[in-house]
């Protein structure tokens, strides 16, 4: 397998696609002369051509619109939002027509496309730019949000959501573009809606996805120094939810600590802490610990982001508290 970057990964996988099923094209600001704000569909352009790469203008709602518009006509478009933050102008769209048209036609429509949205924080880039609203999304049924946090799963979890009949949210952290993994090549799919354990262990679970499975990585092996070995489950995608893996790790460590980059409030955490004790509460030995931004808007300066965003001494701290 070649070891390749996560913004590799994602364009092999677009490429791949692209050039397996001609239904598939991409549309959004910058994605074509210019290669893409985060340089993903960079030569694309020049490939496909025009036709089936399209540079819109800044206006998210008519890129969502007309992606929406292109699947219910028999095409698989792939529309680029330049950040999650601007997913919120297309919000009807998205929430409104997306992901309800199948359900309301009684499946005589189907919307198969995709929206590609780097998200995260700590680029100082201000608190309206550096979100991760992920837990919104996923809180609407018909609409699927993905959330990779290696290369390998960016690659195989994007080609099953080209594949997708259903519409589909791929957030891309944009500080793992850099990220480097093993990914395999050629056709790979990774099943959108199932969890993994990218880490077995036995004393503590951490629930995690994006960019805190690299962060809870980190953690891991910093309380493996301590004889401390925690299994950590990475969700992969917000819904569908697999809670099967979690569960099944918590009722042999008895302890969980959920990491996620969003506000607690209302967020993903709080949806796999009830989860647990609905599910597995007779094994709980500790209360489930969340670990999470802190509760303001992310500041520019670089500090203060720093010190609003968790790191991986907050999760080794929760996961001590809960032992």
């Amino acid at each position: 397998m070649a070891r390749i970057t996560m913004r590799e990964a994602i364009s092999q996988a677009l490429w791949e696609e692209m050039e397996r099923d001609e239904r598939v094209f991409i549309l959004g600001e910058e994605v074509g002369v210019w290669g893409g704000t985060y340089a993903v569909t960079k030569g694309f352009y020049d490939h496909f051509g025009p036709k089936r790469v399209k540079d819109t203008p800044i206006a998210e709602a008519a890129i969502i619109g007309a992606a929406i518009g292109a699947a219910l006509t028999g095409l698989r478009p792939v529309a680029e939002m330049m950040t999650i933050n601007f997913a919120f102008v297309a919000m009807d769209h998205i929430v409104n027509e997306a992901a309800k048209l199948h359900y309301m036609f009684n499946g005589q429509m189907r919307v198969p496309m995709v929206i590609r949205a780097p998200g995260g924080g700590g680029r100082q880039l201000g608190a309206t730019h550096s979100q991760t609203p992920d837990a919104i999304f996923a809180h609407f049924p018909g609409l699927k949000v993905v959330a990779p946090g290696t290369p390998a799963d960016a690659k195989g979890l994007l080609k099953a959501a080209i594949r997708s009949e259903d519409p589909v949210l791929f957030i891309e952290h944009a500080t793992l573009y850099q990220t480097r993994g093993e990914v395999p090549e050629g056709e790979y799919i990774v099943p959108i809606g199932k969890s993994t354990v990218q880490r077995p262990g036995k004393d503590v679970t951490i629930v995690t996805y994006s960019k805190m499975l690299e962060l809870s990585l980190k953690a891991a092996d910093e309380l493996a120094k301590e004889g401390i070995e925690a299994e950590i489950v990475d969700l992969r995608s917000l819904r569908p939810l697999d809670m099967g893996p979690v569960i099944e790790s918590f009722k042999k460590t008895n302890r969980a600590v959920v990491v996620e980059e969003g506000w607690p409030s209302y967020g993903v955490g709080a949806e796999v802490a009830t989860r647990i004790y609905e599910q597995a509460f007779d094994y709980a030995d500790a209360p489930v610990k969340r670990v999470a931004q802190k509760e303001v808007p992310l500041p520019y300066n670089r500090t203060l982001e720093q010190m609003a965003l968790p790191h991986v001494e907050d999760i080794v701290a929760a996961v001590k508290e809960v032992l």
